[in-house]
Order: structure tokens, then C-alpha cells, then sequence
């Protein structure tokens, strides 16, 4: 079962003397030639994959120079390098066989802004959405607009020359670049801006590496110029890499290499700086929305939108929306997205006005709505209804939706999924809907599913047939769609790539550019890179190389998939799903996705990263000839068949040093919190804690599990023992020795503190459950019964809470009744205890279910343990449903009638941070509790919040305090640094106890606020 790979096989001789060279040199950043690292990096958001020699983490410009004039001394002269920012590219532009330049770790500095001059000078790892929020208090946003706005980079941008929404009036990337700092493949630093004609060409006449550069691109531009102009199609959405009209103004003033540069893919160097335009904020913005009967309706109608002078038409299709409603963000949406009575609604079609003044955008925005209502009551164009909102919070939530939609195409059902690598196309919109029908026609003669979203006013269309890569008959149908494709859209005047880049499509280049002007490609190749260093095989090759363009036809993810056993696939669906979209890469520190990202910035703790982990492990495993799916069987059903020594023996040699990727594995697994975040946040729904739980299981039937692990997974049996005398365990547990043994030994600290007194002794036994006298109560004698499920965290450390629970319930009217505490699991699961939580779930569903019976709401107070009945136990137990339902406190408390309770006189400002877990996996959660407070006449501030850092047990291992402290400074302190002016109160019991050790002072569960006030 443990995969051997030797040291050797991470990194040869000369990649391990670059890199002590590097760092010799004065590289600052970090260096990995990990197998776990190069696996994480060896994907993006395309279907290739392609595992490198090494990642470099540089932290400055300097770093990169480094780098790059290193490899230019022998013996290193046989090493490439491949930029890479935020990977969300769809065509592989970011993969590499050599070493990758990751710039998205370190380099995110915002380095100045001139407010009067509008302009801004960022590193090239900055994110898009960074830089906006940055830009917004100055009044300034950044135009492009990206579906992957939260973890793109600017560097990426650039490289891609990527465009966006309202690219009819803003642009695209290279539209926004004033300036750039770009270092080449010998360490020369290249400056670039928008020159005069004339300066350019005394720049050119330089006898070194940066006048040769400016006369080979001057040159080639000018002389090619009526070539150029013949042959590139005039649309919006212009020919990227290399960029040969733009290089030159209209009239030929001006000359700026920086447009070379834009959209090259890294090809031609390292983009480490940037200047960027930035453009005012318009504070009035309206959105129509606009429902249609078909997707061929509202593609047609779209160029009578863009007639209307809006900022921007985007489009979606009825799948793309299907798929949205059926997702936690429809909530946020659903009102300004109704359906259309007796209508079904095909296609959606976004219209947006922006202006400085209501006046401005008024007129439109009335004549727009008075001939869509012409249409409907003509029945015409297709429209059935429209909605219209002025509210940039509502607008911003449809926008959330439609980037959320594209990356849910992902999740469809079976094993043919949506695939970008055709699917930017751009045609002269006028053109659109008629190249949409034949498209259409071409996958629908394959017999495919598909999705369509794009922005029409464009002409650019994201059309996403639906493949089984590990199909050899349908991985052929990609290479004929996409040989269709590029005649297609030839015929249509148009380009094979409107916005996402050439990447593995670059084979594609001559028949686009033709035979003249794509050897001007190559000469200008040639001049910034001769020997085929930067990125080899994107866009072109020097002249005079033998080396070959990518090609669609190269490796991907799905030829190692594949070589997974089918069973182990269907398995481990919520792995094996990872489409590389990069959400958990989300920069948002206050979003729940994904907290050991977020704090590490180490894309092996991202789900993306575990994912790609744990499928690479599959297939080791399945070299190593391991029936992975007989052994978990064993290990859950049986007994583990590896002894105690062998267990010993493989830790031992582990401590040795000896190489096992399930180690690695293993490492990246260990920072996860279990937060559960990606279950819902991530549109493929990956899954970590369920198949980090199912590694835990298998790695520690090789392996000896260190003692904290065996208390953790205990601690529903421990607890309710020391619960027994807690004053005497609250003593024993607080006396130095033992804390510093707890920390050193078990490596555990800040162990929480026993409720004295205890819960039996606060509650009346008459308010404890007895089966024998419940049996004998009437339907009548029940009906106003209220169950409580104790988990072990509240009733032993916060006894407090249930009591005040008990309170409330009696106050709204009903009778509360305890049942006795059973054990849930939750921390068996975390930790990969699955026999035993299987054991656990089966006893807790025995008894849940008889308690169902009585057909009375039984009620939990804790989010993780009320919500593990939900997804764990109907995994561990194969059922699609239980017979029992267990709710959160607020799900209850939201039907029952307030107005017996009366309101509540508070002067205090409240505020609700609410549990990470919870918050993911029901979004409504924080307006049900402000509804609730609302009938108690007080205004709840309910603030985004992402992890606090607990997690459970995560925050008291001694291995993570950095990070726990870290992710609550993060998100959490900024919200809690102000308790003595204001309530603040937490669902969360890991919550309360990391505010209470940061801030010393414990915040409430609201039901204990309201118990305290009515």
C-alpha cells in the first residue's frame, strides 16, 4: 500500500543544484520539488495536466531576476520555466514539464495609486478582486471583468489579455496597461509603456538585448501592418498573443511593446509589475433582468440590447440556470430571478446601465422596459417577463450567481461533464445567433449536453459540451468538435479565442494568423526567447527550433484518472470530480472558503489540492496492486489485518525519512479543518472531510496513530465520566504539569473548562426523558412536547446554554424534555475513526428513530454535531434518508409565534458571527435569526465572517496555533475587539471558545441573550 517513490524521482542533480544556487544567490522566496507540491501545481482549470520539475515562490522582481540569470549560465541552460498566477485558466496556459514561477503567492502587493491621474502600480500576483477592493474607497475599480474575479491574478490578465463583462465598453486587460516590468529569460529587466514613434525607433537603434527586441517588433508590426489589418477580424474582442495591430496607435504616432507582451502567455518573459489604468466608479447601476421562451430568442434579441446603450449583455442558458437553482446561492437570488407563471423559462438574458446621475441612465432604462412590455403583449421576441433592480447589493448577487453558474456546469450528473476547450469563440455579434444554431447542430448531431452562458454584446459565447474524458472514443470527439469548431468560426468571420487564451489550442495559431504573419510570431519569439525556454510549445516557436506546439491531442487529467479503478472512481466521486475552477482559492478573507488556504496561501491545503492529492494516491495505490475499496471494508466491517508491529515498524521508518507520498498525503490532509466549507461553497461540491476521514482510515492501518487522535476520538465517552467531578477534573486538568504534559505529549492545549454546576443538577428531573412513563402519554399529552439532543460540547462545557434553551421553550409555550446524551461521532469521523463511527451512528440512529415515533420536533443546539446527522450518518449508514430529522435551534425557533414573549428594551448594538459550518451549509441561517430578533424589536447585525480558527479540536493541537490565531485575527477580531461596547453573540461553541481565549471575554449563543432578556 505505500507507494515508494525515491527522492530521485521529486528532483534530479541539476534541478537541486539550480535551486541551492537560487538561494545562494540571494532568491528570498520559497523552493519545492515536492511530488506533492508538483502534483497540486500540475493542473489548472483545463482538462490537461502536466506535473513540473519544481515550483519557485519568488517574493519581489529582484527574485525573479535571480532566477532568470541563473538559468542562464551553464549548466541550467536545458531548464524552462513557466509563469504561473492564479491558475484559472481553461486551456493549460499555465502548465508546465519545467519548473513553474508561482507569483500569486508573495507578490500581491498594491505598491502605489495617483488618485488625480487614475492610475495604480500592483505586483503581478495581486487579485482582481483585491485590487477593487482596494480601488473602491478611492472611487476607482479595475474594468475587466472575470467570472474567477476572486482568485485571478493580475499577472494572469495580462498574460491572457483576459476580458470580461462590459468589455464593449471597457475593454480588455491590454486596454487597462500603461506600464510593465517584465523580466526575459537571461534576468534582463525589460520596461515597457506607450512611447512616441520616435522614441521607439532610437530605442531600436540600441546595440543591446532591449534594442534588438524594439527593432524586431517595430519592425515586423510596420512592415506587416496592411497584412495585419486584412487579415485580423475587427470585433471587440481582438486577436491575443502576440498582439501585432494594437503595438500601434490609428495613426501610427505611438508605440507601445507592452501590447506584445499582453496576452503572450508568459512566452516571452516574466510579468512581475504592472501600471494599470483604472476607471471611475459610476455610483448608478440598473439591471434588467430579461426572461425569454429560448435560448435562441435570446440570442437573437440581443443586439436590440446592445441598441439600448447598455454597459453590458450577458446571457445564460436554461441549463446553466437549472443548475444555479438547485445550489445554495439561488437563495441570495431567487426574488430577483422569479419565475414567469405558466412559462418555462429558457433562456436569461442581464442587462446593465451604469451612470454618474439617475438622470443619466433613466431615459434608457424607461425606453428599454416600455418596448420589452411591447413585446410581451405582442408575444414577440421571445419575451416573456422581466425584472428590474437598482439595488447594487441585489446586482451584485445575480452577478455572484452567474460566476457560481459557470463553475456548476461542472457538478452535472454522471460521468460526462461540461468541458472548456472550445469555448470562448468570438463572432461578429450580429453573427452570433446563427453561429450559435450551427454550433448547436454540430454537438447535437454528436449526440452531447451542454451549457451556454457569454457575453452576447461580444459576440462571445462559453459553449461547454458535456465529455467523458475517460472515454477513448469520446477524448476523439474533442479533437473533432474543436477541428469543427475552428472552421466554424472561420466562416463566421470570427476568432477561436475571444478571451481565454491560446494554451494547449496554440496548434491552431497558423491556420488563424497564416503562413506570413505567424512567422512574424516567430521572430518576434525568436528575439525575446531563442531557445525555446519560457513556456515552450504556447502561441509559437522560434525560428529554426524543432521543437512542437502543444497540442490539443497532449496529456491530460483524465489519462491518469483512468488508471483508477472504476469502483475506486464512483468511490470517491466527490474527489474524483475536482474540475480545477479554483474556488477555494477565494482571496476573501470574511468568505468560509477555504480557512487553510486562506492562512497557508499553500495550494496543497486547498481543496483543488487534497483533491489532487488524494486521486494521485488512488492511482499509486493501484500500482502497488491495493484493492483500496476490500481493504476500507475490512478496516470498517472486520478488524485491521496489519499488526501492531508492522504498524510500529512503518512509523519508525517514516521517522527515518523513508519516502511514502501517503505521507505527503497525509501532511496536507492534517491542516484541513473540517469546516465543510467546500461541500457547499465549491461548485463541484469536493468534499474533503469525507474522503480526508476515509485517508485518515486506510493511513492508519500502516501506520501508529498519535495519542491525541485516540482522546479526541474518545471525548463523548471521557467527558460525561469527568463530568462527574468537575470541579476535581477542572483542577487536575488546570495544574501545570498536567498542561504542559497535555501540550508536549499529547501536543493539546487550552482545554476547556467543565460547566460547574452540571446540567443534571440545573434541570428538573421532570424535564428528563423516561421511555417508560412517555409511553404511556396520549397524542393530546405530547402535543406540545420539544425534544432537546444533547451533544457533548454544550451539555458539559456550556450547561449554561441548554438551561437557557429550556427557558425559552417554556416561555414560546411548549414543554422542553431532555433526552439523555448519546454519542454522535462527529470527532470519531474528523479523525478517521470510521469502524468506530460507524458503531457510534448506528447506536445514536437506533435510538433518534424511536424518538421520531413520537412524531414531535427534536432540536440540537450544536451546528457540526446537528448537521453530521445529515451528511455522515447517511453515508456511514448507505441510507438516502433517516427516519429521524434533527433540527438547529433557529430552524425551530423561526415557526413558533413571538408575540407572547413581547419585545426586548436593549440600547447595546448586537452582533451575530455566526459558525462557519453553518453558514455554508445553510445561508439562510443569519436572516432567520435576524427575523427572530426583529419580533423582539431588536436590529441584528448579522456581518460575513469566514472561519474563527477552532474548528473543533483544530485550534487546541499545538501543531496549529499559529494558523488558528492567524484565521482569527483574519476575519474574526476586527468584528470582536469592541465587546465592552457592544453584545456580540456566536452559534458556534468552537467560536465562543476562541473569542474567550483571544478576547477573555466569552460571547453568547442568541438564545442565551434572549433567555436573559424576556
Amino acid at each position: 500500500m505505500i507507494a515508494e517513490i525515491t527522492q530521485q524521482d521529486s528532483a534530479n542533480t541539476l534541478l537541486n543544484d539550480y535551486i541551492k544556487k537560487i538561494t545562494g544567490q540571494g532568491f528570498s522566496g520559497d523552493t519545492d520539488t515536492s511530488y506533492a507540491t508538483r502534483i497540486v501545481t500540475a493542473t489548472d482549470n483545463s482538462i490537461y495536466q502536466e506535473i513540473p520539475q519544481a515550483v519557485i515562490y519568488p517574493k519581489c522582481t529582484k527574485d525573479v531576476q535571480v532566477a532568470m540569470q541563473v538559468a542562464s549560465l551553464d549548466p541550467f541552460l536545458s531548464l524552462s520555466f513557466g509563469p504561473r498566477g492564479g491558475g484559472t485558466g481553461t486551456n493549460g496556459q499555465s502548465l508546465t514539464p519545467g519548473i513553474v514561477v508561482d507569483l500569486s503567492r508573495y507578490m500581491r502587493n498594491i505598491i502605489e495609486i495617483n488618485e488625480e491621474e487614475g492610475w495604480v502600480r500592483v505586483q503581478a500576483g495581486v487579485i482582481k478582486d483585491q485590487l477593487n477592493d482596494f480601488l473602491r474607497p478611492y472611487g476607482y475599480f479595475f474594468a475587466p471583468d472575470l467570472s474567477t474575479s476572486n482568485r485571478a491574478t493580475i499577472g494572469g490578465m495580462i498574460n491572457t489579455d483576459a476580458s470580461g463583462q462590459g468589455s464593449l465598453v471597457y475593454g480588455k486587460t491590454s486596454d487597462h496597461v500603461l506600464e510593465l516590468k517584465t523580466i526575459l529569460v537571461d534576468g534582463t529587466e525589460l520596461n515597457t509603456c506607450k512611447l512616441e514613434l520616435e522614441k521607439a525607433q532610437v530605442l531600436a537603434e540600441q546595440t543591446n538585448r532591449v534594442g534588438e527586441i524594439y527593432n524586431v517588433v517595430l519592425n515586423s508590426c510596420r512592415d506587416n501592418r496592411a497584412l495585419v489589418l486584412e487579415k485580423f477580424p475587427r470585433l471587440n474582442r481582438f486577436l491575443t498573443g502576440y498582439d501585432l495591430e494594437n503595438v500601434f496607435d490609428s495613426e501610427m504616432t505611438t508605440f507601445d511593446l507592452s501590447r506584445v507582451i499582453t496576452g503572450s502567455e508568459g512566452s516571452l518573459g516574466i510579468v512581475t509589475e504592472a501600471k494599470l489604468n483604472v476607471t471611475r466608479i459610476q455610483p448608478f447601476k440598473t439591471l434588467i433582468n430579461i426572461k425569454y421562451d429560448s435560448f435562441e430568442s435570446a440570442l437573437r434579441n440581443s443586439p436590440f440590447l446592445v441598441a439600448a446603450n447598455a454597459t453590458s449583455v450577458e446571457t445564460v442558458d436554461s441549463k446553466v440556470l437549472n443548475l444555479a437553482k438547485q445550489d445554495v446561492i439561488w437563495h441570495s437570488v431567487s426574488d430577483l430571478i422569479s419565475d414567469v407563471p405558466g412559462v418555462d423559462v429558457q433562456g436569461l438574458n442581464m442587462v446593465e446601465f451604469n451612470g454618474e446621475t439617475p438622470e443619466e441612465i433613466e431615459g434608457k432604462v424607461t425606453s428599454l422596459c416600455a418596448q420589452l412590455d411591447q413585446l410581451i403583449a405582442n408575444k414577440e421576441a421571445g419575451v416573456v417577463g422581466y425584472q428590474l433592480t437598482n439595488d447594487k447589493s441585489d446586482i451584485l448577487k445575480i452577478y455572484a450567481m452567474r460566476k457560481k453558474a459557470v463553475g456548476l456546469l461542472g457538478n452535472t450528473k454522471g460521468k460526462q461533464k461540461p468541458l472548456a476547450f472550445a469555448e470562448d469563440t468570438a463572432v461578429p455579434p450580429e453573427n452570433l445567433a446563427d453561429f450559435i444554431l450551427e454550433f448547436r447542430e454540430l454537438l447535437d448531431s454528436k449526440g452531447l449536453h451542454y451549457g451556454m452562458f457569454g457575453h452576447v454584446d461580444a459576440g462571445v459565447l462559453h459553449v461547454r459540451p458535456a465529455l467523458d474524458m475517460c472515454d477513448p472514443e469520446q477524448e476523439k470527439l474533442l479533437r473533432e468538435i474543436s477541428d469543427q469548431v475552428v472552421a466554424l468560426t472561420a466562416k463566421y468571420r470570427g476568432l477561436m479565442w475571444g478571451e481565454h487564451g491560446k494554451g494547449y489550442r496554440s496548434e491552431y495559431g497558423p491556420e488563424f494568423f497564416g503562413d506570413a504573419l505567424f512567422t512574424e510570431l516567430r521572430k518576434i519569439k525568436t528575439i525575446f526567447d531563442k531557445s525555446n525556454r519560457l513556456n515552450p510549445g504556447k502561441i509559437c516557436t522560434p525560428l529554426d527550433s524543432a521543437d512542437s506546439l502543444v497540442s490539443v491531442d497532449d496529456q491530460k487529467r483524465a489519462w491518469f484518472d483512468k488508471s483508477i479503478n472504476i469502483q475506486v472512481r464512483e468511490s470517491f466521486e466527490n474527489a474524483m470530480n475536482c474540475n480545477g475552477n479554483g474556488l477555494c482559492f477565494n482571496y476573501d478573507q470574511d468568505s468560509p472558503m477555504c480557512p487553510s488556504y486562506k492562512v497557508t496561501k499553500d495550494r496543497r491545503h486547498s481543496p483543488k489540492g487534497r483533491a489532487s492529492l488524494i486521486r494521485e494516491w488512488f492511482r499509486l495505490q493501484e500500482e502497488q496492486g491495493v484493492d483500496l475499496l476490500a481493504t476500507e471494508k475490512t478496516l470498517i466491517e472486520k478488524e485491521n489485518d496489519t499488526t501492531w508491529w508492522e504498524r510500529f515498524r512503518n512509523t519508525q521508518k517514516k521517522r527515518k525519512g523513508f519516502y511514502d507520498f501517503s505521507n505527503e498525503v497525509k501532511e496536507s490532509m492534517d491542516e484541513c479543518l473540517a469546516c465543510k466549507a467546500c461541500t457547499t461553497a465549491c461548485p463541484i461540491k469536493v468534499d474533503v472531510p469525507s474522503f480526508r476521514a476515509r485517508f485518515l482510515n486506510l493511513y492508519y492501518s500502516k501506520y501508529n496513530r498519535p495519542l491525541k487522535d485516540h482522546l479526541v476520538a474518545g471525548v463523548e465517552k471521557t467527558t460525561p465520566l469527568m463530568a462527574k467531578v468537575p470541579r476535581l477534573t477542572n483542577f487536575f486538568v488546570n495544574l501545570p504539569p498536567v498542561k504542559s504534559a497535555l501540550k508536549n505529549i499529547v501536543g493539546y492545549v487550552d482545554t476547556p473548562k467543565l460547566s460547574v454546576p452540571t446540567l443534571a443538577s440545573r434541570v428538573n428531573s421532570a424535564l428528563m426523558y423516561d421511555e417508560a412513563q412517555f409511553a404511556k402519554l396520549s397524542k393530546e399529552e405530547m402535543s406540545d412536547i420539544i425534544f432537546i439532543v444533547q451533544d457533548p460540547f454544550t451539555s458539559y462545557y456550556e450547561a449554561e446554554l441548554v438551561e437557557s434553551f429550556i427557558t425559552l421553550i417554556s416561555k414560546l409555550g411548549n414543554k422542553p424534555i431532555l433526552l439523555p446524551f448519546v454519542p454522535n461521532g462527529k470527532a470519531q469521523h474528523v479523525k478517521g475513526f470510521l469502524k468506530e463511527f460507524k458503531s457510534t451512528a448506528s447506536s445514536a440512529n437506533e435510538f433518534l428513530s424511536r424518538i421520531a415515533r413520537y412524531e414531535r420536533p427534536m432540536v440540537g443546539l450544536d451546528a457540526s454535531l446537528v448537521l453530521c446527522y445529515r451528511d455522515e450518518y447517511l453515508k456511514i449508514l448507505n441510507k438516502d434518508e433517516l427516519d429521524f430529522k434533527v433540527q438547529l435551534a433557529h430552524e425551530w425557533l423561526a415557526t413558533q409565534d413571538w408575540n407572547s414573549i413581547g419585545r426586548i428594551e436593549n440600547e447595546v448594538p448586537v452582533k451575530l458571527l455566526s459558525h462557519c459550518t453553518e453558514t455554508s451549509a445553510m445561508p439562510q441561517s443569519k436572516n432567520v435569526w435576524s427575523e427572530i430578533f426583529s419580533n423582539l424589536g431588536i436590529e441584528l447585525n448579522t456581518p460575513t465572517t469566514g472561519c474563527c480558527g477552532m474548528a473543533g479540536t483544530y485550534g487546541h493541537e499545538t501543531d496549529h496555533q499559529e494558523n488558528s490565531r492567524n484565521l482569527y485575527e483574519m476575519s474574526w477580531q476586527h468584528h470582536t475587539k469592541n465587546m465592552a461596547s457592544e453584545t456580540i453573540l456566536a452559534t458556534g461553541f468552537s467560536c465562543r471558545c476562541q473569542v474567550k481565549r483571544y478576547e477573555n471575554q466569552k460571547p453568547m449563543h442568541p438564545i442565551e441573550f434572549i433567555a436573559k432578556n424576556i
